[in-house]
């Protein structure tokens, strides 16, 4: 048994972030409903990485939205509405990532979705909080990125801000999301109340930096500083942390002694012995230890430097990736099957509990694919 099996989400989210919650919900064991307009659906189906698209809707949208149910309702249509609100009086979660006033216009606010179900737990994302100027801007996670401070950490100093290339902020701001709905869980176990749990994308954004934040605020307001050479890897930690190229690919070194790196590599350091220079020199240093790199083989550096016990290891692309034996070993894929029959691999949830692997077979359900059933279960009678 999974731990929130029993528990019924209803999910009022678009795109990434809120979805991105329910997914790990459902891994769980929560039973998960996505609430979408009928026909076109949520958003995000039509919103695609490389354009692919698996049964009319995006390959994106499976990626978060897998093992989840769909209910078709126009929350403008009154009829709907009234379905939807004997829905939530059923449930045990609630979320959305409307913009703020949304909600109010709809008569679904937190106040008056608690008149309905006392003890519902109503969880909601928005982009910048509920009150300022910001609140109603567009909370896309390229924007966050940026206004953040977040593309300032990434690529050398010679270059532009540079951006993830993932949707880092949605996604942080999922995890936090989930972090607070467990958290309300336990709490209303203990009072019986319902509870309102709210996370706005620039705070979890900002909470993802807090160590270099935490710098800056206490460091005379100095600005991070990236290294200037290929391969530098960290805006505030000191050589050989980086990235570098061999003959034949690339390897990563992190942390370590350098004066016993650079002798495992047959390379003299001796005038870098003040720590304090492997941070002020180290642009310096990354130079001496690639032109030394570039000479051998990635295997062959990694042979030597991980027999002395030193953190090194290869760079690998995707399919090098999914190339290596712990893949398969720790079944780091699984294969989800839709209504039509079609199967798509992806990743799984990364918890295991009592030595179990979260896995689930379901991948994400057509516009209304549940309707008849979730009718049947929770309003014919209701």
């Amino acid at each position: 048994m999974r731990p929130l099996e029993g528990l019924v989400v209803l999910e009022f989210c678009q795109f990434l972030a809120g979805p991105s919650a329910g997914l790990k919900l459902a891994d769980l064991g929560a039973r998960v409903i996505k609430i979408e307009r009928p026909i076109k659906g949520e958003a995000c189906r039509q919103l695609s990485i490389k354009d692919l698209f698996v049964d009319d809707s995006s390959l994106l949208f499976h990626t978060i939205n897998r093992n989840k149910e769909s209910f078709a309702a126009d929350l403008k249509n009154p009829e709907d509405l009234i379905l939807i609100k004997k829905l939530i009086a059923q449930a045990d979660i609630m979320t959305h990532n409307f913009r703020p006033g949304v909600m109010d216009k709809i008569g679904l606010d937190f106040n008056e979705t608690l008149a309905i179900n006392p003890k519902i737990i109503y969880g909601t994302i928005t982009g910048y909080g509920n009150i300022g100027p910001w609140a109603k801007k567009p909370g896309q996670d390229l924007l966050l990125q940026s206004l953040s401070g977040l593309s300032w950490l990434t690529g050398r100093k010679s270059q532009e801000p540079v951006p993830f290339g993932l949707a880092v902020a949605d996604l942080m701001c999922g995890n936090h999301f989930v972090q607070g709905i467990l958290a309300a869980l336990l709490k209303r176990a203990k009072t019986g109340k319902g509870i309102l749990v709210e996370v706005s994308l620039l705070e979890s954004v900002l909470d993802v930096q807090f160590e270099a934040i935490t710098s800056f605020l206490n460091d005379g307001g100095q600005l991070p500083q990236r290294g200037d050479i290929k391969g530098s890897a960290h805006a505030f930690l000191s050589a050989p942390y980086g990235v570098y190229q061999t003959k034949d690919g690339y390897i990563s070194l992190a942390m370590g002694d350098l004066l016993f790196i650079g002798n495992t590599l047959g390379v003299d350091l001796k005038q870098y012995s003040d720590k304090h220079l492997w941070f002020e020199k180290r642009d310096e240093i990354r130079a001496i230890l690639a032109n030394k790199l570039i000479t051998q083989t990635a295997d062959y550096w990694i042979t030597l430097l991980q027999k002395e016990g030193i953190w090194c290891g290869k760079v690998f692309d995707y399919e090098e990736l999914n190339n290596q034996p712990f893949v398969n070993e720790l079944q780091l894929k699984q294969t989800v099957k839709n209504s039509d029959g079609e199967t798509l691999i992806t990743t799984r949830s990364p918890i295991q509990l009592d030595g179990k692997i979260l896995a689930s077979t379901k991948a994400a359900p057509k516009v209304g694919e549940d309707n008849s059933r979730i009718h049947e279960q929770f309003l014919n009678n209701a």
